[in-house]
């Protein structure tokens, strides 16, 4: 089974703002997690939340493509689950961006479904840093 969650967020930046906010280290610990990201392919990275009884925290990740500032993608990899993330941006004009996100790789709908309550609760705390 290869569940693919697909989700499409539109906001009012430019392309350039929402490229640094998926792609900088720090703006991603604004609203993801803390992280060591680097937008270069291989380059190995962590995503780390705050753990659980049932989870450490950590997601486990590789830059796999890079193209300023239209796409960037990279495993994510917790447990036995190994997903790839891919965040495409376009410019839609008039001081639009749309940010269009594929994570496929789902072993159950159970996971997909818990990815899309994540990156949704992710989403409302990018909207906040881009409008800082």
């Amino acid at each position: 089974m290869n569940e693919v969650l697909t989700m499409d967020f539109q906001f009012a930046t430019t392309i350039e703002k929402l490229w640094v906010s998926v792609t900088d280290s720090s703006k991603l610990a604004k609203w993801i997690a803390d992280n060591d990201f680097k937008p270069v392919v291989g380059h190995r990275f962590q995503f780390r939340h705050e753990p659980s009884e049932y989870w450490d925290g950590i997601v486990e990740g590789e830059v796999v493509l890079v193209d300023e500032p239209n796409q960037v993608s990279y495993t994510w990899s917790t447990g036995d689950e190994r997903h790839i993330v891919t965040l495409t941006l376009k410019d839609l004009g008039n001081g639009q961006v749309n940010l269009h996100l594929d994570q496929s790789g789902f072993s159950n709908v159970h996971g997909l479904e818990g990815a899309r309550y994540g990156w949704s609760a992710w989403i409302e705390d990018l909207k906040n840093e881009l409008e800082q």
